[in-house]
């Protein structure tokens, strides 16, 4: 199929991209520099994108899961943000991911320590909230408007909560993402679908108007890679490729539960941090049971890591607000993982919590353009201004419309209010035996994945989270996968937790070895 990315085709483009000169270089291929190498490519462009690492490896593959309507940056003025944020979240929903992104219950539990004035001031930013979502035209069936629920709703919804002194609680809807890793490599593929030479384990040692020096970290072969324009899109990382721009980085962890450790929550949750307005810690159960906690909004100083590590007082922090709501507290031996992801804020005055997260689009002197600042939610917008930036006389953008690569088996959710958070899950139908889990995943490749374990036994091994042995086979032939982190960081999220890292590990390495 002409989405496949593999290794056999990676050497392909890599041997042609050295000969000759194409109209853009992406250089990152997170969530905005995919989204990029998407928009110029179906635009009629001649498109390499590069990365130093893998689809999906810096701050994309670390987030709440959220593709949210912008709530928080109206409750601080910013309605520009708040507006572009509903719109591109109703894209997602109805248009270009609807596989993967659907509307998912929020639960605010008005707890003894949640004043009914509280309330009111939350109710009514929820309600603003669904009067951005009519106003970005994403109709109610796709993402139900605000209500509240008695204290025995609301037990039964998240039954782990304290039921002492509880009134109940308040229930809002936003957009969630199965997998953000997954909605990357979905980009990546549909890229590669309209053109795009999507090229990982390419380091860009060096930046130029018309070009880069690149490092093959397969080979070590160093090589000059020519365009005609140069975005970058490295994040959070942009400021090391370029003078023009300065970079703020704040740091998100996020705790990962393990199945069972709060009793099968139904829904997700908004829990208040003590002292934060309008600051939450957000509880999000996964469809493989794992139940994620976070985020913090923690300064970053010195060297930027590849990978950050989630420290203790994060860990500690999450813990505490999160047991603020609980009747048997989670321990620290609940905690099967851990994850940090930096956030790529432009430098200004204040704290990290506290500055826009509106994206920029910044031109250097030698013609190199940056895209930097936004989020997950935004980054289809932020990769159109970018192109538009680069290529101003070019055709008009036609991704708000274009479905990525899967999403032809997944309508958009169609259930009403109360339906919705009777079952906060997808309302996909998995046709010929496929499993559901495979249609959330995959959309409408859901059915080759299944049919490549049917006729063979062996791929049809079950590893940690129910993937099987033929999803690793599927990430390998189309999917870009490279070595065992592709596999287990990235598409699929086995390595989340290191004791399921491990028991994968051999798995996907005797897939590497045969099937490669």
């Amino acid at each position: 199929m002409s989405s496949s990315l593999n290794a056999a085709r990676r050497a392909r483009e890599l041997a042609e991209v050295r000969e000759t000169v194409v109209d853009l270089l992406v250089v990152g291929l997170g969530a905005t520099g995919a989204g990029v190498a998407l928009d110029a490519a179906s635009r009629g462009l001649s498109v390499a994108a590069i990365d130093a690492h893998d689809l999906a490896f810096g701050t994309s593959r670390w987030s709440s899961k959220m593709i949210h309507g912008g709530l928080r940056y109206l409750a601080k003025g910013q309605v520009g943000v708040a507006r572009e944020s509903a719109v591109e979240r109703g894209v997602l929903l109805r248009h270009t991911a609807p596989h993967l992104v659907t509307a998912q219950p929020y639960l605010l539990p008005l707890t003894p320590e949640v004043s009914s004035a509280q309330a009111g001031v939350v109710m009514a930013g929820y309600r603003l909230g669904d009067l951005l979502r009519a106003s970005a035209g994403t109709p109610r069936r796709s993402l139900p408007g605000p209500f509240r629920v008695p204290a025995s709703r609301a037990l039964a919804l998240v039954p782990a909560l304290r039921p002492y002194g509880l009134r109940g609680a308040l229930v809002s809807f936003d957009g969630r993402v199965i997998d953000d890793a997954r909605l990357v490599v979905a980009i990546g593929r549909t890229a590669a679908a309209h053109g795009a030479r999507i090229l990982t384990r390419c380091r860009a040692l060096s930046l130029s108007g018309d070009g880069a020096e690149v490092r093959d970290e397969r080979s070590g072969d160093t090589f000059t890679l020519r365009a005609r324009r140069v975005i970058n899109a490295t994040g959070v990382w942009a400021g090391q490729l370029t003078a023009s721009v300065s970079m703020r980085p704040s740091r998100g962890t996020h705790l990962v539960l393990r199945p069972g450790a709060l009793g099968g929550p139904r829904a997700s949750m908004h829990v208040p941090i003590p002292g934060e307005g309008a600051r939450f810690v957000l509880v999000l159960p996964q469809p493989d049971g794992r139940v994620y906690v976070g985020l913090t909004d923690e300064p970053v100083d010195g060297p930027i890591p590849d990978v950050p590590e989630a420290p203790e007082t994060d860990i500690a922090f999450l813990l505490e607000v999160l047991n603020s709501v609980l009747e048997t507290p989670v321990a620290r031996a609940d905690v099967a993982g851990a994850y940090a992801g930096l956030r790529p804020l432009l430098t200004g005055d204040g704290r990290t919590a506290d500055l826009s997260r509106r994206h920029a689009v910044v031109a250097a002197p030698d013609g190199v353009v940056t895209i930097v600042g936004g989020k997950l939610t935004t980054y289809r917008r932020m990769a159109e201004d970018a192109v538009d930036a680069a290529f101003p006389h070019a055709p008009r953008s036609r991704t708000a419309r274009l479905p990525l690569v899967g999403a032809g088996a997944a309508p958009p959710m169609g259930s009403g209010t109360g339906a919705a958070v009777a079952s906060p899950g997808r309302g996909l139908g998995a046709p010929g035996g496929v499993p559901l889990r495979l249609v959330e995943r995959y959309g409408s490749d859901a059915a080759a994945v299944h049919e490549l374990a049917r006729r063979d036994p062996a791929l049809a091994e079950t590893l940690p989270l129910g993937i099987t042995v033929a999803e690793l086979v599927w990430a390998v032939r189309h999917e870009g996968a490279l070595d065992a982190g592709d596999l287990l960081d990235r598409r699929t999220r086995i390595g989340l937790v290191p004791e399921d890292r491990a028991a994968a590990l051999t798995a996907a390495e005797r897939v590497l070895r045969d099937h490669a």
